[in-house]
């Protein structure tokens, strides 16, 4: 992600909304839990079940701006599940089964409650369809950004980081749960539906188009995307095979041309750096400079308001590898893919004519405004995306170069990125993985000034 945008709080509980309706009877028995307890966004995700597959079923038309989906949450219940929650803000929801059984429903706020006609056991593989419709929200963060549904002029932008994709379908939005996806979206004729991993189908009939996309690799949820428009579809190969499918919209085509035309050599200089590239395709979706305020790394081709310049475009394929692969368990840990994603624009400079790493870091090392909380402990859900988890993030790896070296930290990259590919990972596990790279190294006053501490540190 790159917000930076005004800190403008809001309190969480005035983005939901919190119409209930209901349709059966109250929970008893051993309920999975309604959220994860995250430090910032307690009620994102759930507990009880973990998400495999998500089997999404849309149809959208842009100039009602109603959406009718259907949902199949298929998942492997992680104890006895006599009721389970989603996560689904806005829409109306027209049924719910388990396995094929109606199952009774309830809704409270952003949890739709589903109870199964029969006690789920632990290590059941099971499947939730929810069938729902409506005009979707948008969202709006701690932080004053927005997220969910952003209509467009001739469609739509769905995002969701932190919590947005629980605005367009029901499911498990936590990124400690992730999962494979299949989309199939139905638009007018004349529109471009485009979504994560592959292409795998596209039919008109009636004057409305099919698009659908398949994602083998496990996404969590805030990195899920569709953008409906008239978009001009691009596709290609980078020289050593990786299919590039890139969606543009006509306003932008001109001014994205020559940074696009780069992506091969961004990905190739990705790869040689971070370790091999974690998913089937690449590519890159801009959207009209008006849709949102900030790019996004959505899986396999990050979004972008407008054009990007070069910079940009190599910190969202960054997240590929430190985002989207390597995933944090909790929001608390933000930092470990803003952090890894800047230090990726400052390597990228510095090997490319640019200043050195070492140049930036004494630059910010001036800027007061960078040591406004630690990285690794935002004061508050609106700071998660604030500066320091950026750029005092980056500052933290450099410090970790300076101490044990450019070669070591290069193995560092690579490795961090390799041991915990397509999973999660939180704060505590990197520090353990570079004191157990590094034993030789007392990197102590790295995690307890920089990481962690208030203020500015003073420099060895």
């Amino acid at each position: 992600m790159f917000r930076r945008v005004p800190v403008v709080p809001v309190a969480l509980g005035a983005c939901l909304v919190l119409a209930l309706t209901a349709c059966g009877g109250g929970v008893e028995g051993t309920p999975g839990g309604s959220g994860v307890r995250d430090p910032y966004f307690p009620k994102a995700g759930n507990g009880g079940y973990d998400v495999t597959h998500y089997a999404l079923t849309l149809d959208y038309t842009p100039d009602s701006r109603r959406l009718t989906g259907r949902a199949v949450v298929t998942a492997r219940a992680t104890q006895p599940l006599s009721a389970l929650n989603l996560d689904l803000d806005g829409m109306e929801v027209r049924s719910v089964t388990v396995d094929g059984t109606a199952a009774r429903w309830n809704r409270t706020g952003q949890e739709l409650t589903v109870r199964p006609a029969d006690e789920l056991g632990e290590g059941t593989t099971f499947r939730v369809t929810v069938r729902y419709e409506g005009t979707p929200v948008t969202v709006t963060d701690p932080d004053g950004s927005e997220e969910g549904w952003l209509p467009t002029a001739d469609g739509a932008l769905a995002l969701g980081e932190p919590v947005g994709s629980m605005a367009w379908f029901p499911g498990n939005h936590h990124p400690s749960d992730k999962a494979a996806y299949d989309l199939a979206v139905t638009v007018p004729r004349g529109l471009a539906a485009v979504s994560n991993g592959e292409p795998a189908g596209e039919r008109t009939e009636g004057g409305r188009t099919t698009y659908t996309w398949r994602t083998a690799e496990p996404v969590p949820s805030h990195a899920a995307t569709l953008v409906i428009g008239r978009y001009e579809i691009r596709r290609g190969r980078t020289p050593d095979g990786l299919p590039v499918h890139s969606a543009v919209h006509p306003g932008q085509a001109d001014a994205s041309r020559a940074v696009l035309a780069r992506l091969p050599e961004v990905m190739a200089w990705a790869r040689d750096t971070f370790g091999p590239y974690p998913f089937s395709s690449t590519g890159a979706i801009v959207a009209p400079a008006d849709a949102v305020e900030y790019a996004l790394e959505t899986q396999n081709r990050p979004v972008f308001p407008g054009a990007p310049d070069l910079p940009l475009l190599v910190h969202e394929l960054a997240h590929q590898w430190y985002g989207n692969s390597v995933t944090p368990k909790s929001w608390r840990d933000m930092w470990l893919n803003e952090g890894f994603a800047t230090y990726a624009e400052w390597l990228w400079e510095e090997e490319h004519g640019g200043d050195s790493a070492e140049r930036t870091f004494d630059a910010l090392y001036a800027d007061e405004d960078v040591f406004a909380f630690p990285p690794a402990k935002p004061p508050t859900a609106a700071d998660v995306s604030g500066r320091p988890v950026y750029d005092r993030g980056a500052m933290v790896l450099h410090r970790i170069r300076q101490i044990v070296g450019d070669a070591a930290f290069r193995r560092l990259l690579r490795g961090w990125a390799a041991e915990h590919r397509h999973g999660n990972a939180h704060t505590g596990e990197f520090t353990d993985y570079v004191e157990r790279q590094a034993p030789e190294h007392d990197l102590s006053g790295v995690w307890q000034d920089w990481l962690y501490g208030d203020g500015r540190p003073d420099l060895p």
